[in-house]
């Protein structure tokens, strides 16, 4: 079982993805965009799934990144062969754009946690499946995506009406981060510092590091529970209504 990552940029990488899928046998080619050389396949042959990860580039930037207009192919044969597709954050945009909605600017940027409310499609959702109504998610972005015909509306926050929805029980597009964990959000606040400053004042990324600690151990049950139902629909087995070993791969800090 091979699922194709594609990684935008060096420091938004897959983690808490890679260690759950990789625990269920899953090879994970992860092509990192921003580094030389980087190229990605012509086709998905071969491969059992496909992950779209953040990045700081826009959807509409194909100018300055060519590939993005290799990813648009990709997710499109990914929906046509009926393989399962994970978008976060970028990716989520670019399956949006994918099946021909806008992507725009959101009224206000969201960097942080932020309180997500599931709706009555997201409460039904394989990958929503065992969560609350509502639960804290962390996210980092100024753009939004469109809802394209004929998708299930999922998730939307107080500031951004559109955070996730789904096409069939395999293609999902996620504006929000689950995959991060502590180490990977102090890394985001050191490099994206000046952006972090702007959106939140001095002091901000302090401020952002100590809500993490504290938010943390309640969030690490909410990313148990979706790295369970993700390996479900992997598996092809359905949903799995409570997590089933993955928490030993959450940092308890």
């Amino acid at each position: 079982m091979r699922a194709l990552v594609v990684q935008n940029v060096t420091i938004e990488g897959p983690g808490l993805l890679q260690p759950a899928m990789e625990k269920e046998g899953w090879q994970l080619d992860i092509r990192v965009m921003d580094q030389p050389g980087a190229h990605l396949p012509a086709s998905l042959d071969g491969y059992g799934a496909l992950v779209i990860l953040g990045g700081p580039m826009n959807v509409y930037e194909e100018e300055s990144y060519p590939y993005l207009r290799q990813v648009d192919q990709l997710i499109k044969k990914a929906i046509q062969k009926s393989l399962p597709v994970l978008g976060i954050c970028l990716g989520g945009q670019l399956i949006a754009k994918a099946l021909g909605a806008p992507v725009v600017r959101n009224p206000v940027p969201e960097i942080g946690w932020y309180k997500l409310r599931l709706t009555a499609d997201g409460l039904k959702s394989p990958l929503f499946a065992g969560l609350p109504e509502e639960f804290f998610v962390f996210q980092w972005h100024g753009d939004t995506f469109a809802l394209p015909s004929g998708v299930s509306h999922l998730a939307a926050s107080e500031d951004c009406v559109n955070q996730a929805f789904s096409l069939g029980r395999h293609i999902f597009a996620l504006q929000f981060h689950l995959e991060v964990n502590p180490e990977i959000i102090n890394t985001w606040a050191e490099a994206y510092a000046d952006e972090l400053e702007e959106y939140g004042g001095p002091g901000a990324a302090g401020r952002l590091l100590q809500e993490t600690a504290a938010i943390w151990e309640e969030y690490r049950q909410v990313a148990g529970q979706f790295l369970n139902n993700w390996m479900a629909i992997l598996s092809g087995h359905g949903t799995a209504p409570h997590p089933t070993g993955f928490t030993e791969y959450l940092p308890s800090g």
